[in-house]
């Protein structure tokens, strides 16, 4: 997060990414705009204050929400004239996320990013890729849909407890 700011307006930055840490995603509830990584930069001018974000993937439909909910928190905690601008580039990856980010979707029941992806391709990477089943820990799991509940995760099946359980697909 780039908080290039004078030292009268950095408290405001820091209060500002303190008040964004409630900021949960509607698809995924247990993650918060920070635990995704999605938060590029926050700009405080005087008044105003502008978040810049990145979606987890172009038309990811969960934005428009996010957006909302983050002027609505904003308003909130009195900052009426926020801003919300999205930027594509560069584009998001699961690198982003937090530690605990990705600890919140396994004990939530989604098998998080691999760690340190050495393959990111998603036609190719459930055929290279030992997925961990989030209910059992098993690694004997097995592609069900390249799509999961959305479209940047993907359904597995755990082969020893017979679970089905989405993937948060690398980025």
């Amino acid at each position: 997060m780039n908080l290039c700011m004078n030292n009268r307006d950095m408290i405001t930055v820091k209060n500002i990414k303190a008040i964004l840490e409630v900021v949960t995603d509607p698809e995924i509830p247990v993650l918060t705009v920070s635990d995704l990584g999605i938060i590029r930069e926050i700009k405080v001018n005087g008044e105003e204050v502008e978040i810049i974000i990145t979606p987890t993937y172009t038309g990811c439909p969960a934005m428009d929400m996010i957006a909302m909910n983050i002027r609505l928190t904003l308003a909130e905690h009195g900052y009426k004239n926020g801003k919300i601008t999205t930027v594509l580039s560069p584009a998001w990856t699961t690198d982003w996320m937090s530690e605990a980010g990705k600890a919140k979707l396994k004990t939530y029941g989604i098998a998080p990013p691999n760690p340190k992806q050495v393959v990111c391709d998603t036609k190719h990477f459930a055929e290279q890729e030992s997925i961990q089943c989030p209910h059992c820990n098993s690694y004997h799991t097995r592609l069900i849909s390249q799509f999961g509940s959305t479209a940047c995760k993907a359904l597995y099946q755990c082969n020893d407890c017979r679970e089905p359980f989405d993937y948060f697909k690398c980025h």
